[in-house]
């Protein structure tokens, strides 16, 4: 097993990277057990494939816990469906003891860890993320959160889980596209923090039949844990995590949540900025080819017709602006980041040519 530890003073928690882990989850929980009430939150699919049967070894294990699912998609991600799991614990009779775990991708984890900031102020949660996307990404690091109509995530906290458990035998039931999307994650993290990981990566994806998931998983946690500990709330060196993020939930919102992947709309928002990146003198063309053939090698479906009009205004509606300026995540070199608030409208639209 590989584990990872966040260390945030009293928010600390342990990433458990292992194959097999979801069968061990009531043992290690044993501990947290004070006999209060443990929710899973999940997806109708998702109950059918691991959550029933991890609901019945809780319960045969001592655990009082129920289940409660939200509809499929990222559209799932909404004020409505937030509501509608609110009421439902509720009439649960949950309080503030209550436990909730967050079976599923990035988005039963953003919604369930919202719930979690949300519901009585507070309560404990546990992430057991299903897509490889989340397992390196989106259950690390405590941002939750629900999209609206303008924008992604624009609702939402910082509120970090008591554990993850990451087991890559779930990966499994997932599509290749799925799979594909997550990996575009993977390859963000050695672009912007380690180039020798970057390599490894490039070289892996030659063979994707044999990529060693729990290794690169692990590297993932362990390159995002360590930012989180310097950064929890974004105010500076978090802000690397969202290379490639910024034209990306630019494309999610303009195309519509559900439409494209969330690791394929991040690829192209990486091609952009690499491109950016070089025309303002920073990435030297063989990096950017290099980044370019690396991410070609998940065969991303292309895009349709984008309208660059439209997807400047979602970009000037996303949370990185910062009084009238924006942060975005360039590369001065493959392995190293930074964040520049100088680029000008007219070098973003150029740079949308990666788009076509």
């Amino acid at each position: 097993m590989h584990l990872i530890n966040v260390q945030l003073g009293k928010r600390s928690y342990p990433i458990h990277v292992e194959s097999g882990l979801i069968r061990e989850i009531p043992r290690i929980l044993s501990n947290n057990n004070l006999n209060q009430q443990w929710i899973i939150i999940s997806q109708p699919v998702l109950m059918d494939l691991y959550g029933n049967s991890l609901l019945s070894d809780l319960i045969k294990d001592g655990f009082n816990c129920k289940s409660i699912t939200l509809a499929d998609g990222e559209e799932a991600k909404n004020l409505s469906e937030f509501e509608n799991i609110i009421e439902k614990m509720i009439e649960l009779k949950c309080d503030r003891k209550t436990s909730l775990i967050a079976l599923g991708g990035g988005v039963v984890g953003d919604v369930s860890g919202f719930v979690a900031a949300s519901f009585l102020r507070g309560i404990d949660y546990y992430q057991i993320p299903t897509t490889l996307l989340a397992m390196v990404d989106s259950a690390i690091g405590g941002k939750t959160g629900i999209n609206t109509p303008s924008g992604k995530n624009l609702i939402g906290s910082v509120y970090q889980p008591k554990a993850v458990f990451i087991d890559s035998d779930l990966l499994k039931s997932l599509p290749k596209e799925e799979v594909n999307s997550g990996l575009a994650e993977v390859i963000k993290y050695g672009a912007i923090q380690n180039i020798d990981f970057f390599n490894k990566v490039s070289v892996w994806l030659d063979n994707i039949s044999a990529f060693p998931y729990d290794n690169a998983i692990a590297e993932c946690c362990s390159i995002k844990g360590s930012i989180i500990e310097e950064d929890e709330y974004e105010g500076g060196l978090r802000r690397l995590l969202n290379f490639g993020h910024t034209i990306g939930h630019a494309l999610e919102a303009q195309l519509g949540y559900g439409k494209i992947r969330h690791g394929e709309a991040i690829s192209y928002g990486m091609r952009c900025a690499a491109l950016i990146s070089q025309r303002m003198g920073f990435l030297h063309e063989e990096e950017r080819l290099l980044l370019y053939s690396t991410i070609k090698k998940l065969s991303l479906p292309s895009l349709p017709k984008i309208d660059q009009n439209t997807l400047m205004n979602f970009l000037k509606v996303d949370k990185k602006w910062e009084k009238g300026r924006l942060h975005f995540v360039l590369l001065n070199r493959l392995g190293n980041a930074f964040v520049s608030t100088e680029i000008k409208e007219d070098t973003i639209y150029e740079s949308l040519v990666e788009l076509t």
